[in-house]
């Protein structure tokens, strides 16, 4: 007997990516990027108004449009009716980068009144895997608790804080490693995006002596 049988394609993994109005417009450049250049990933892009005016701040008019050309869809932010407000629609994750203090008081509150926050709110009730680059600082009470709150109900806290063991010698390789470690968060079935700390060396071990 002849079997005429092949394995069916593994489905790209969906990831929601979320765009607020926090400083920080390159991060949200760089994790469209790479993700981009991940065959087994599809994008779904939301950005909220405030963001739009911060991309055209720190990047230039034609930021927004720059950055939809990454996403494979891109959704309105008043689109509550779209795929990702369902928890029925399969989706990997959500990244929000960069992520407000508005942001991230929505989130920690249930307030859904806008598709970013909604699909971020998708994201908690299906415990599925929420990443906030949460930016600002320095952080009162109020940033704090929400932060601890967002916590609690599953999200994972992600300050955009730069890490200079991989000897960074540009503001791109900070936003790069940032990024690929925010990347990294959703646990993708990919290999690993950051630059991983392999130990110290000898030479650097007298260094740090």
């Amino acid at each position: 007997m002849n079997w005429d049988w092949q394995a069916p394609m593994a489905e790209a993994k969906k990831v929601v990516v979320g765009v607020s109005g926090a400083s920080g417009a390159l991060l949200a450049f760089q994790v469209m990027e790479m993700l981009s250049s991940l065959a087994s990933v599809e994008t779904h892009l939301v950005v909220s108004s405030a963001a739009r005016l911060t991309l055209a701040h720190e990047i230039g008019p034609d930021a927004e449009a720059r950055l939809r050309e990454l996403s494979d869809h891109v959704h309105d932010i008043g689109s509550l009716g779209a795929p990702i407000a369902s928890g029925s629609f399969p989706v990997h994750g959500m990244i929000v980068t960069p992520c407000s203090m508005r942001t991230l008081a929505a989130i920690a509150t249930g307030m859904t009144d806008n598709l970013l926050t909604r699909a971020a709110d998708v994201q908690l009730k299906e415990r599925r895997r929420l990443v906030l680059l949460t930016r600002e600082t320095p952080l009162h009470l109020g940033h704090l608790r929400n932060m601890v709150t967002a916590t609690e109900m599953g999200a994972i806290i992600m300050p955009p804080v730069p890490a200079f063991f991989h000897r960074p010698t540009s503001v791109e390789d900070i936003v790069r490693h940032i990024a690929a470690r925010g990347i990294d968060a959703l646990q993708l079935p990919v290999a690993t995006q950051a630059t991983a700390w392999r130990g110290l060396d000898q030479s650097n071990s007298e260094a740090a002596t």
